[in-house]
């Protein structure tokens, strides 16, 4: 099932949101259910729900409902329900907003459950870290990832086209798509995504010009010059025909279901890798992975290794425990485990990831070799994103868009950026 919310929603619940920190615990009302909400494709729902299954069948009694959205969708119907006090038990929490809600009081600190309820025991250090704010573990790491691009391999040998590698440029993949979209051997089909709107891909991009997008202290960490640099990169893709056309990339809205490479328009898109497995179950074509392209041969790469979701816990759930044990029951039971597979990104409980790499398919695989040989392409995890980033890959995906269709040029669109992201942050 997937819900959609307006913009004045959104707005609306966003600025509800604000005030959270000023109510109360008795405040919040009560809900009789255990309710998750999480983004994803179908595939990931079914994963989801049969984890549900095995877990109501452990504990009599239980009822559980979910519900998924899109990640564009997602985010403004949170905000609206944890506005409305009417939050899901069990929430589905990114790397880029866990800081934001967590110091508006809308997830309880999970550090008391530890080890009874909840046994990270084996979990990577750095990657319970990364689930933290001020002290306080507030998310649940459910798998690594990294960033990366999904390659129709199938698209390339029919356009005579080598498979770029880990050294492949931005130039070169530059000509590598155009001379895909020349080749014509599929209707209405070009070289890659345009992924100028893409945060990711921008972050991948400044990180290898040694920058950031947000400093530990919550300031912005990269320039007008490299935003503007950034965009006109794309906007020469785009008259070179290397890239899908702004029209084709409009039909994106945040799903594997409206990618460029699903919808059979492009042979070359950007993901995460947990979100590989999903599009491999819904395109025909054998695809792989591969990382972003460097912006010269000797770049070290921008890439790095991440949570790729985590779950929180709502602080006004009326049943805190239960959602702590099902939160536990998901990233140790063995069972769930076998489920749940590499979808959400690779284990990080070790006991599981041996349960995992013992049953991986061919298409399970990938992905875990990807992140695992990454080597001198990764860097260190950057700090999470401070209070109002969120509202700033919004700015950014509708300027990459004004500059596609020629509403405002790369220069004014980087300084536009620079200075919105500013804006955002110092109200955040």
């Amino acid at each position: 099932m997937t819900f959609r919310v307006s913009r004045r929603n959104f707005v609306a619940g966003g600025a509800t949101l604000l005030s959270l920190s000023a109510l109360g615990p008795g405040a919040f009302a009560a809900d009789a259910r255990l309710r998750l909400l999480w983004w994803g494709s179908q595939p990931r729902a079914d994963r989801t729900n049969k984890v549900s299954d095995l877990y109501k069948a452990k504990n009599s009694g239980t009822s559980i409902t979910g519900e998924f959205l899109g990640w564009s969708d997602y985010w403004p119907r949170l905000a609206t329900q944890v506005a409305g006090r009417n939050a899901p038990d069990v929430i589905q929490m990114d790397y880029r907003y866990i800081v934001e809600y967590a110091r508006r009081g809308a997830l309880a600190p999970l550090e008391s459950y530890m080890p009874s309820k909840l046994n990270l025991d084996d979990f990577d250090p750095a990657q319970i870290e990364g689930g933290k704010v001020d002290g306080h573990l507030y998310g649940v790491s459910l798998g690594a990832n990294s960033a990366a691009t999904v390659v129709n391999t199938m698209a390339l040998q029919e356009a005579g086209v080598e498979m770029p590698t880990n050294k492949t440029t931005w130039e070169e993949l530059g000509r590598m798509g155009a001379e895909i979209t020349k080749a014509g051997k599929r209707k209405g089909f070009f070289g890659f995504a345009d992924g100028s709107g893409a945060e990711p891909l921008f972050e991948n991009y400044v990180r290898q010009r040694g920058k950031a997008l947000y400093t530990a202290d919550s300031k912005i960490a990269f320039g007008a010059d490299d935003a503007s640099e950034w965009f006109d990169m794309w906007a020469k893709f785009r008259e070179a025909q290397a890239c899908v056309p702004p029209d084709v990339q409009a039909l994106y809205k945040d799903t594997i279901d409206t990618a460029p490479l699903t919808l059979g328009k492009a042979a070359i898109d950007y993901a995460h890798s947990n979100q590989f497995v999903g599009f491999q179950a819904v395109v025909k074509d054998k695809l792989t992975l591969n990382n972003y392209p460097l912006i010269k041969a000797d770049s070290k790469g921008g890439h790095y290794r991440k949570p790729s979701m985590f779950f929180s816990v709502s602080a006004q759930s009326k049943a805190l425990e239960q959602a702590v044990d099902y939160v536990n029951f998901f990233v140790k039971d063995p069972e769930a485990a076998k489920v749940l597979d590499v979808e959400r990104g690779i284990p990080e409980s070790k006991a599981m990831r041996d349960v995992v790499a013992g049953m991986l398919d061919d298409v399970g695989k990938i992905p875990l070799n990807y992140v695992a040989n990454l080597g001198d392409l990764a860097g260190p995890l950057p700090p999470p994103p401070p209070s109002g980033a969120g509202e700033g890959q919004t700015v950014l995906r509708q300027l990459a868009e004004q500059v596609a269709f020629g509403q405002v040029t790369p220069a004014d669109a980087g300084k536009q950026l620079v200075d919105e992201i500013t804006r955002l942050l110092a109200r955040g």
